[in-house]
């Protein structure tokens, strides 16, 4: 690296800048259309239909507000139980609570942070109302099992593909598989628009119903297509419709998805190259999905015990790079043990989120912090 490179801290993530972000943003203040559901939010949208292959894309404000909408459009009330990952972001179960319901943690499988399907079925009682699945890293969870279960017991899915844009799978397109499913587009995400989200509709019969959610409880969809001549109040809604500037920059960033998508799996393979051998060498293992199927969004090693995991993640830290552990269990959390119920004892649950270290990755990053960060994490030993 130059010798300014080498005084700054790799970081962890850096946003993406869409060439045509600016652009975007200046025409939608120099028009008369601000607020959302505008041209930018219609041709993002166009653009995530083609992308995930679901037939409705509605845009949300962020991933969170997509779960929300998610949970209340499956029916889920006061005292209903749905099954979710307990390795998962804290807005997976909060959803759940919102809706007055409450999130039934189970265990992962294996070494790839997703749900064990055995243990969903395992945790199902007369008030389970729905499961709900994470795609950790992008890779798909097994959805072969997962749908199997739905139809065993007549409950709906919700996939939460935040990490998974547009990846294909050997059980179809993620994001389409499950009655709905979410996507995200914080700035962390593979594509962003600083906080962002969208709802996938692929039950036919939610599609009216979640643009009234979307849109504050009204009827306001239909009468911006000239079905009805004035718009009311008629269900349960909140403000979940983000503004234009946001569909603005999220729409110059989908046209630059392949571009980001081949930066980051070029960065993702010459970790998994390099690092393999040396992961094995301390008795630990690197980020491997099945059939290669994942979306480049994180690149992660497993270290043999958290000791190890945090000495490795301090190491990088004093050396320039910055990396990270991720999701602290929510059946261990405050708001878990208050809110939750857990099945099982999430041994795995536990283990994978001790030893689970991921390092910088973003489309942005020269070949030499690449090269810097491999030889730094091969010069630990523990």
């Amino acid at each position: 690296m130059s010798a300014n490179e080498a005084l700054t801290p790799i970081l962890f993530s850096v946003p993406f800048r869409a060439l045509a972000a600016p652009d975007n943003l200046a025409a939608v203040i120099a028009s008369d259309h601000v607020h959302g559901d505008g041209p930018f939010t219609m041709s993002a949208s166009a653009k995530m239909v083609e992308l995930t292959g679901s037939p409705t894309v509605l845009l949300t404000t962020s991933g969170t507000a997509a779960l929300e909408m998610a949970v209340r459009l499956l029916g889920i009330g006061e005292g209903d139980e749905v099954i979710v990952p307990s390795f998962t972001f804290s807005s997976g179960a909060a959803s759940i609570v919102a809706a007055g319901g409450v999130p039934v943690f189970v265990d992962i499988e294996g070494d790839s942070g997703n749900v064990d399907p055995a243990e969903v079925e395992k945790a199902i009682t007369a008030k389970t109302k729905a499961i709900s699945v994470m795609h950790y890293g992008g890779a798909p969870v097994d959805m072969g099992a997962i749908m199997a279960i739905s139809r065993k017991h007549n409950l709906p899915v919700i996939e939460d593909n935040a990490h998974g844009l547009a990846v294909k799978s050997r059980y179809g397109a993620l994001g389409t598989i499950g009655s709905v499913a979410i996507q995200s587009f914080h700035d962390t995400k593979n594509i962003h628009c600083g906080e962002g989200g969208a709802v996938l509709i692929n039950d036919p019969a939610l599609v009216e119903a979640a643009e009234i959610m979307r849109e504050k409880g009204t009827n306001r969809s239909k009468f911006l297509r000239g079905q009805v001549d004035k718009y009311t109040w008629v269900d349960w809604g909140s403000s979940y419709l983000p503004s234009e500037l946001n569909a603005a920059v999220l729409d110059a960033q989908l046209d630059a998805f392949e571009g980001i998508q081949e930066r980051r799996f070029e960065i993702w393979n010459t970790y998994s190259e390099a690092l393999t051998d040396w992961a094995k060498s301390l008795g630990g293992a690197v980020m491997s999905p099945i059939n290669g199927e994942h979306a480049a969004h994180v690149f992660y090693v497993l270290m043999p015990d958290q000791d190890t995991r945090d000495a490795l993640l301090e190491y990088l830290r004093s050396n320039g790079v910055i990396g990270t552990f991720h999701y602290v269990p929510l059946h261990s959390s405050p708001a878990g043990k208050k809110y939750g119920r857990t099945v099982g004892s999430l041994a795995k649950t536990d283990s994978f989120a001790g030893r689970l270290a991921r390092l910088p990755l973003w489309p942005g990053m020269t070949d030499a912090q690449i090269a810097y960060v491999i030889d730094t994490v091969k010069a630990f030993q523990k």
